[in-house]
């Protein structure tokens, strides 16, 4: 639950702690936009003020599946000019994401890294309960790999965001949501899954 406002202030504390960390963001949205009805703060905005605060260390960013409408005419510029890696939907279509996060472990390497997961990242046929849903998302499987494909990283923390009850009528997206926390426990350095 929570929108992903709620993730700058947690990368405000992990920064202090940890300095700049590597990112793992599945999202059908980059959140680097500037402003929204003359807010700078909002669920759109987060990753930009964290790159303004130097919360991340920008070289190690990866947004995966990002897709869906936007205001502007090159939504993933502002993300790529701070050398984040994004990753859009379209190019996790049809595959397993095993290969890829085989990449993101290389590029993350041993440095603090944070996970963060907007469940709208996945296709809204599996995940409704959500205010912006975008279609042609992730499915089930691939946030598994995403999330498995992270063990063994030095993973400093980690949320799932934008879980929003009252458009959940069939009560999956919550499901889907608990599951998805559950597996980012169980990647949590030093926990024992067998």
């Amino acid at each position: 639950g929570g929108d992903h406002t709620v993730t700058y202030p947690i990368l405000q504390a992990m920064a202090e702690k940890h300095g700049p960390v590597g990112l793992v963001h599945v999202d059908a949205h980059t959140d680097t936009g500037d402003t929204a009805l003359g807010e700078k703060i909002y669920h759109g905005t987060p990753f930009r003020r964290c790159v303004e605060e130097g919360l991340l260390d920008c070289g190690r960013v990866v947004q995966i599946g990002i897709r869906g409408s936007s205001c502007d005419p090159d939504p993933y510029k502002y993300s790529q000019d701070q050398g984040f890696r994004v990753v859009p939907a379209e190019e996790c279509w049809m595959k397993s994401l095993v290969p890829l996060m085989e990449e993101v472990r290389r590029q993350m390497g041993d440095k603090p890294v944070y996970i963060s997961f907007d469940i709208d990242g996945l296709d809204p046929a599996y995940a409704p309960g959500t205010g912006t849903p975008e279609i042609a998302g992730l499915t089930p499987a691939q946030a598994l790999e995403i999330i498995r494909g992270c063990k063994g990283l030095n993973i400093v923390g980690c949320d799932l965001v934008e879980v929003a009850p009252v458009y959940d009528v069939s009560g999956n997206t919550a499901l889907l949501g608990a599951n998805l926390l559950f597996e980012m426990l169980c990647v949590l350095p030093g926990v024992k899954t067998k």
